[in-house]
């Protein structure tokens, strides 16, 4: 028997393991089957390049699970270890000359185990001992059996072992119990070991038998050794891609299509990758692209092999040019990276020009799926994928019809060009909560845009960058001429008293909505158009949108949002409403009306003759004259206020005008809903 200890330079290294790797200690059974898979792949080679005589057998890994025991047991066929070998592998840490390791790698834990190629030691993260029983393949090999107990101290002692190989016995730690349920197991071995590349087995097939599940004599085999990423594209159906993906995604719908994905120079890559059917939430979409090392899985966390928008994609990268460190779940950032990312953007847009190119109608079917990745592609790779997107990147307008940028400019230049040469870009995002903007902006000949995405606001201001002289407008955000000025504007033919008077009577009753504000203006909008009209500003609302997205913007977000409430003088109920104001208040506003108008006269008189003087020359009796006409103008234009509101009160048409305006914009609703609604059925009797 030999003893001896662990060499390395500091007192122990396992419960440093245990502590940096803790967050990540499911990855043991990973490091332990891999070595065992690599153990097979090596005796299978040494077999074909003849330096194996021997029977190879069966090479499948076992896994054995011993609860009253305590132990798991991964067990291979494989090439095996000599004593010497043992001595060399799995005592000398420090062979590689990496006695100051701890020193050097303390605040980067993560790096420790994987730089040094330490993936057996991972085994002490959740055991108390752990066991090896080997036999090397080589001639005249004895067996020999080494123990450790998880501090530097080992012992190495002749056994009993019939073949070649390694069982690893794994006593599992107090506190790792969890490790010794079946389920735990599986649900490991699913994770990280249902593509490794030699046949791997965990327990019994069960069958339905009495009444209940029972073991069969068949190995339960966890893994697929051959997964469709590592055969070639062109033996493959369309039905063989679909049905790998429900076996990584046994509960999504069908994708929309995917890239195979097989490079070798200059460096090594396969995989698949699927564009799937996004249906709302960007977030719910991430983190489903499997990385794998040589059909080993490692992370699903890709954000540092591919661009942020393309892990919106699923499927699966395998490359063993990835670096990958102490548990292989973290990318350390180099060339090869790189280079990586920018083959697989390449590709991918490559695939979606090819596929717009060849079937437009069925890429025209999975736009709407689409959109939110391309958009999202061309938001954070500006300089890069916007250039090769905005050739198959589409619009879609309220009808239903598809258009690229360039055709898009086409259609509308003629007429959605206005006065200062700017292209307007017209969109609703609700087709029927603007239905009636947009039936207005068609019966001008206006094309209007479908913009109803998660990320369509923040793509709308980057291309407002991108096109030249270009605008995009909201159908709702202004009154049909003003969304397209072509030539300057007819203003109304009321003179300011009674614009003013006019707009009284409806700011006076306009309901106290919160987080909402109502500016009331009054517009010649022509007999046709609606009495009533609320827009909201495109740039305030753009920013509230904006704000969701963009850190730091978050003051819009606060702010209440601001509408106009804009009345068609031209309409014959307008008229009717501001004369019968004019008549029914023109009595008691008449004195009114006469002293605003001498406070006002008075004011500018003070004004001017004090903008004569230097400030410090005004006296102090002089600001108080000032000031004190300002509230005698304040008090007066609060008594006008008063009784124009007094007579709208109980004007019916006045309220059904206004809850019409609200109604169409979503904003009526309970007590004031159902006021509308018994006011209409009393105006109809």
């Amino acid at each position: 028997m030999q003893k001896g200890n662990i060499g390395v330079t500091t007192e122990n290294i396992f419960p440093v393991i245990k502590k940096f790797l803790y967050s990540d200690h499911e990855i043991f059974l990973r490091e332990i089957v891999s070595n065992a898979v690599d153990a097979s792949q090596k005796i299978k080679t040494l077999a074909e390049k003849g330096d194996f005589k021997g029977e190879l057998g069966d090479l499948t890994v076992q896994i054995k699970l011993d609860e009253k025991k305590g132990t798991i047991t991964v067990s291979d066929h494989g090439i095996g270890m000599t004593e010497e070998e043992i001595d060399k592998y799995i005592n000398q840490i420090a062979f590689s000359g990496v006695s100051d390791f701890l020193d050097k790698y303390k605040d980067n834990a993560n790096a420790i185990i994987g730089h040094f190629g330490l993936g057996f030691y991972s085994a002490f993260m959740v055991s108390k001992k752990v066991e090896i029983i080997t036999k090397s393949y080589k001639d005249d090999s004895k067996a020999v059996k080494w123990s450790c107990d998880g501090s530097p101290s080992f012992e190495i002692e002749d056994a009993k072992k019939d073949d070649h190989g390694s069982d690893i016995i794994l006593y599992i730690d107090d506190d790792c119990k969890e490790f010794l349920e079946k389920a735990k197991i599986e649900s490991l071995l699913n994770k990280y070991c249902k593509f490794m590349p030699v046949s791997i087995s965990f327990g019994k097939k069960t069958e339905w038998k009495d009444g209940k599940q029972v073991d069969t004599k068949e190995d339960n085999i966890i893994n697929n050794v051959d997964p469709l990423w590592t055969k070639t594209p062109s033996t493959l159906k369309d039905e063989d891609y679909k049905k790998f993906y429900q076996t990584l995604y046994p509960m999504q719908d069908e994708p929309l299509f995917w890239i195979h994905l097989n490079v070798d120079y200059p460096f090594n890559l396969t995989g698949i990758l699927y564009f799937p059917r996004i249906k709302s939430n960007i977030e719910l979409q991430r983190n489903k692209i499997q990385l794998y090392c040589n059909q080993v899985f490692v992370t699903d966390q890709v954000e540092g092999i591919v661009p942020e928008f393309l892990t919106l994609l699923h499927g699966v990268i395998d490359s063993p040019d990835i670096p990958l460190n102490v548990s292989r779940s973290y990318l350390q950032s180099d060339a090869n990276v790189k280079k990586i990312s920018t083959y697989i953007t390449k590709k991918v847009a490559d695939r979606l020009q090819s596929i717009f190119k060849e079937d437009r109608k069925e890429y025209e079917e999975k736009w709407d799926n689409l959109k939110i990745f391309i958009n999202y592609g061309m938001l954070s790779e500006a300089d890069n994928f916007y250039e090769k997107a905005k050739d198959f990147s589409l619009m879609k307008d309220t009808d239903n019809k598809y258009f690229t940028f360039d055709e898009y400019k086409q259609l509308i230049k003629d007429n959605q060009t206005d006065k200062e040469g700017n292209l307007i870009y017209l969109y609703a995002n609700n087709l029927e909560e603007q239905y009636t903007y947009i039936e207005a902006a068609k019966a001008k000949g206006y094309s209007v845009l479908l913009l109803d995405g998660q990320l369509d606001i923040p793509v709308i201001s980057m291309l407002e960058q991108k096109f030249e002289k270009s605008r995009f407008t909201r159908v709702d955000s202004d009154i049909i001429d003003r969304l397209i000025i072509k030539e300057d504007h007819k203003e109304s033919e009321l003179d300011s008293d009674k614009r003013d008077n006019l707009s009284s009577v409806f700011r006076s009753q306009m309901p106290k909505l919160d987080k909402i504000e109502f500016n009331v203006e009054v517009q010649a909008l022509g007999e046709q158009m609606q009495p009533v009209i609320i827009t909201q500003s495109e740039y305030m609302r753009r920013m509230k949108d904006i704000s969701r997205f963009q850190a730091g913007m978050s003051f819009y977000a606060q702010m209440p949002d601001s509408y106009s409430l804009v009345l068609n003088s031209d309409h014959p109920l307008v008229k009717k409403v501001l004369d019968d104001a004019t008549s029914s208040t023109d009595e008691k506003l008449k004195p009114i009306l006469g002293e605003l108008k001498g406070q006002q006269a008075r004011l500018a008189a003070l004004h001017q003759a004090q903008s004569k003087k230097k400030p410090e020359e005004i006296t102090q009796e002089e600001k108080d004259d000032i000031q004190n006409t300002e509230k005698e103008l304040e008090a007066e234009r609060s008594k006008k206020e008063s009784i124009i509101a007094e007579y709208a009160k109980n004007n019916n048409i006045v309220h059904q005008l206004i809850d019409l305006a609200l109604l169409q914009n979503g904003m009526l609703k309970g007590a004031a809903l159902d006021k509308f609604l018994k006011r209409s059925i009393d105006l109809i009797k």
